[in-house]
């Protein structure tokens, strides 16, 4: 696997924040999406999109998984009936690694947790991983999705 160091930009999002189970996302990711539409923000290198997983869904209750869907924005966020939020991922020092297939199971994360960090000598800080869907929308099949994986450093 192909690990690099980078630095990630401070990048301004526009948050769906998830809490509860992992089976539940996809009506948060719709309600995104919608936002997304009435705001004229098609995916793109202008608007990517993120997913900030502040813990594994494996290891936790249901009622305490937590992660936020992104869309990278310019503008704020103006309040709005879908309950997207404003918010920044920092400028950040990342180990960042490249994803391919479902995102059901993104096993590059793993990876990272448990076979490169402890032999790195890298230490986390305090955010936590992120990803950048490269490529999303309703027409790419679970084998061509592309997901670049983000695990914040010291």
């Amino acid at each position: 696997m192909n690990i690099e160091i980078v630095t990630f930009p401070e990048t301004k999002v526009a948050v769906i924040e998830h809490r509860g189970a992992p089976a539940l996302e996809q009506e948060s990711i719709r309600r995104l999406i919608a936002w997304r539409i009435e705001n004229q923000l098609p995916p793109s290198n202008l608007h990517r999109s993120y997913g900030i997983h502040y813990n594994n869904p494996r290891k936790v209750s249901p009622a305490e998984y937590r992660v936020d869907f992104c869309v990278a924005v310019e503008q704020e966020v103006l309040k709005n009936s879908f309950g997207v939020i404003n918010k920044v991922i920092p400028e950040l020092h990342c180990a960042k690694a490249r994803h391919y297939g479902s995102r059901q199971n993104v096993t590059t994360a793993q990876y990272l947790y448990e076979q490169w960090l402890p032999s790195s000598g890298e230490q986390l800080a305090e955010f936590p991983i992120f990803f950048h869907y490269v490529n999303v929308g309703e027409n790419i099949q679970e084998s061509n999705m592309i997901t670049d994986v983000y695990l914040p450093l010291l």
